[in-house]
């Protein structure tokens, strides 16, 4: 004899299935919740940490570049998020886009010894070092200030910030903190002028950056 299921029991059956589906899925470690982020000094997690560059080329199209495997620290405490502060370094000489020939012009030796078009065969790496934090009023978003060392020449550059994420890494079991950032520098002020204006002076800046507690 076929046994008949109740409809109430088939409806409850129905209704469990996407919460026990939903119970055994996979979970972002990081999420954007400010409570997660823990006093203390932060290493940049050099893989997952990038400045992408762009400029416009020709008035034709934007072309961009990445500068990857950053180093340096952050010292933070989400009681008094004004006195953070960042150093990082960004390895200029590992520049990298999306055509070899450009990253080749990016870092050859200027013609007949003389100066090179952009950064030459062994430049020194940039720095960042922020010297002032402007919180926002929702605390998820602030404007860091801070002295860019580029090209031998350092400038004040501000930066837009905003709070991505923090969680542990699934991997290492390392608290993470991470963020976005956005700004612009004028290349000409760091002595690269080459290509100006068919190449733009104005350089924007996209910075991915995760940092792990020490």
């Amino acid at each position: 004899m076929r046994r008949i299921i109740p409809l109430a029991a088939l409806a409850a059956a129905v209704v469990a299935v996407p919460a026990v589906i939903a119970q055994n899925a996979p979970t972002v470690p990081g999420v954007p919740d400010k409570t997660r982020v823990a006093a203390g000094t932060y290493a940049a997690d050099a893989g997952h940490t990038m400045v992408v560059w762009k400029v416009d080329h020709f008035g034709f199209s934007d072309y961009t570049g990445i500068f990857g495997d950053v180093t340096g620290t952050l010292v933070i405490d989400p009681a008094n998020p004004a006195a953070a502060k960042v150093d990082v370094t960004i390895p200029v000489a590992k520049v990298t886009t999306a055509s070899t020939g450009l990253t080749s012009h990016l870092l050859r030796a200027g013609k007949d010894g003389g100066k090179p078009d952009f950064f030459g065969p062994a430049p020194a790496d940039a720095k960042f070092v922020s010297t002032a934090v402007v919180m926002g009023d929702d605390g998820d978003e602030a404007k860091v200030t801070g002295n860019l060392t580029l090209n031998g020449v350092t400038r004040p550059v501000t930066l837009d910030v905003k709070f991505h994420g923090a969680g542990d890494n699934p991997f290492n079991k390392k608290a993470t903190v991470g963020f976005e950032a956005e700004g612009k520098i004028r290349r000409s002020d760091f002595g690269i002028t080459y290509g100006i204006p068919m190449v733009s002076d104005e350089v924007d800046l996209k910075i991915h950056a995760a940092f792990e507690k020490q």
